[in-house]
């Protein structure tokens, strides 16, 4: 047993050594901390990594505290989106107060390259209000604006050398789900200046647009979880051919586990870019798993893997009559089970393009298993 234990740290570690090798943000789940948090809108005395940009009282949350406790807290209750805690801010408030939170990234973007930047918010079940915007700034420089009102983007720009990149991710159907996550994603073309990142409501009261969340503060409060700022590659699924198995770059899975952290994410919105260009595109998704535990179990968990790809690239707008999910269990495994290495490629999901319909079993490399396991 012990050393079934000593495995899962390791395949743990891995997985969690591919997403943070990349994200370009320090310390992104909060969950590294100098102080247990255990007063208001310490985030940056807690949380070295990050700061508040402004005088207002940002907060941070942890499974250590009583007071600023996840779950429980003083504006609700909310378990972490990962791992043990999570920051919280004041995107809308009476008098146009406003919270934020900025995190330094490891280093400066790139001139011209584009980058995706994301992370989980819930509106705190106190919040009275929900946001259909949030904003996110990079700048050259820390940001520290001695004001607990709203940041405008003329008066950062207007701090010496200090240029800047902004985006703002637009929810029709508002920021509002108080009981789970929501992801929040833009992508940026970067000056090459940018050092920061600000997350936050970068416009008044009067031009924020807000829907009722029956809530007893007058106010829109999220915890915000996971920030991520990671490098596109533009190429990723270009010159794709129909009828052939492709395996995707980089979604592959942990143990036991059917879920897309935000590498894999970023991967699948590359491919959504691809058939977003071309309707005429139908795709099959096939998702697999290594030879651990028994055969039935295995299938049932390629399946979810399967159904967990076909469904995110549902949400990114493509038509569910364009997709197909299929698991495989361990059947058709990539490399052979020798290694913890191997088994983390054969834990991984493929797809196949077709035009304008799927592909015919006489056609498909899968055909002999393939549609008669389901």
């Amino acid at each position: 047993m012990q050393n079934v234990f000593q495995l899962l740290i390791v395949f743990v570690g891995l997985q969690l050594y591919t997403v943070n090798a990349q994200n370009l943000i320090t310390n992104p789940s909060f969950e590294k901390f100098s102080v247990c948090p255990d007063e208001y809108g310490n985030v940056a005395e807690d949380v070295g990594s990050w700061s508040k940009a402004t005088e207002g009282t940002s907060d941070y949350f942890n499974t250590c505290s009583s007071k600023m406790g996840v779950p429980n807290n003083f504006n609700g209750s909310q378990t972490a989106a990962f791992g043990s805690a999570y920051a919280g801010a004041y995107f809308l408030a009476p008098n146009n107060y406003r919270e934020y939170i900025q995190g330094k990234l490891t280093k400066t973007l790139e001139k011209g390259k584009r980058y995706g930047v994301s992370f989980y918010v819930s509106l705190s079940e106190k919040s009275n209000y929900a946001i259909g915007d949030i904003g996110v700034l990079l700048s050259a420089k820390e940001i520290n604006v001695k004001s607990t009102k709203v940041i405008k983007r003329p008066s950062v720009k207007s701090k010496k050398n200090n240029s800047f990149n902004y985006a703002e991710i637009k929810e029709p159907s508002f920021f509002k789900d108080k009981k789970g996550w929501t992801e929040v994603y833009t992508e940026i073309t970067a000056c090459g200046t940018e050092n920061f990142l600000i997350i936050g409501n970068f416009k008044d009261n009067r031009d924020t647009k807000t829907l009722q969340a029956n809530g007893s503060k007058n106010a829109s409060y999220y915890y915000i979880d996971m920030v991520s700022v990671l490098p596109i590659e533009t190429s990723s699924y270009e010159n794709l051919k129909v009828d052939r198995v492709y395996a995707f770059k980089k979604v592959h899975f942990p143990v036991d586990d059917y879920g897309l952290d935000v590498v894999s994410k970023t991967d699948l919105k590359s491919l959504y870019k691809h058939l977003k260009k071309n309707p005429e595109m139908f795709i099959s998704i096939h998702a697999h798993t290594d030879n651990d535990g028994n055969l039935s179990y295995n299938k049932s968990l390629s399946n979810k893997r399967a159904k967990s790809v076909a469904n995110y690239l549902i949400a990114l707008g493509v038509k569910q009559s364009r997709i197909k999910w299929y698991g495989h269990g361990e059947k058709k495994p990539a490399v052979a089970n020798k290694s913890l290495v191997d088994k983390q490629k054969n834990r991984r999901a493929e797809f196949i393009l077709s035009e304008k319909r799927f592909i015919p079993k006489s056609r498909n490399n899968y055909a002999e298993t393939l549609f008669e396991d389901d």
